[in-house]
């Protein structure tokens, strides 16, 4: 869990080192030499979406009731398993082999999707956090199929 952490950092930090000033000069070079090291799949859009629903799944998982240990862990391997197929499709050379991984992530996205109507349905969490939940699974499904194709 900690890796998926460090790398939500990364994104903060870059997005961050696009408006340095000149007195940050060290700081930027070391962040700048750090994103020539990383994977193909962390340029994607759809990756970042999914690191941010793992944190916010993160956040639904610590906030379920006592008890609940069945649908915390359904949720934790479901959130997780979604950047993790979207990096295997990543490093995959055949097409229907990546597209196959594409598919097991936006099914592990819409498994997600589900678990939070679950939630929402016995009342285990507040609505506010189911929408933020479906917000970025949305955009994450939709990406998806498209890279299905």
């Amino acid at each position: 869990m900690s890796g998926v952490v460090v790398v939500v950092v990364v994104v903060v930090v870059g997005e961050f080192t696009r408006n340095v000033r000149s007195s940050r000069r060290d700081t930027y070079g070391a962040m700048e030499a750090q994103a020539k090291t990383t994977f193909g799949f962390q340029t994607l859009d759809v990756y970042h979406l999914a690191i941010r629903f793992v944190a916010c799944a993160g956040e639904i998982i610590v906030a379920l009731p006592v008890g609940q240990s069945s649908v915390a862990d359904q949720l934790r391997r479901a959130a997780l398993s979604i950047p993790l197929n979207i990096a295997e499709s990543s490093g995959r050379m055949g097409r229907a082999d990546a597209a196959r991984h594409c598919a097991i992530a936006r099914g592990s996205a819409l498994e997600s999707a589900a678990i939070l109507d679950v939630c929402a349905a016995l009342r285990l969490i507040e609505s506010a956090r189911i929408r933020d939940g479906h917000g970025l699974l949305l955009p994450i499904v939709q990406m998806l199929s498209k890279m299905c194709r």
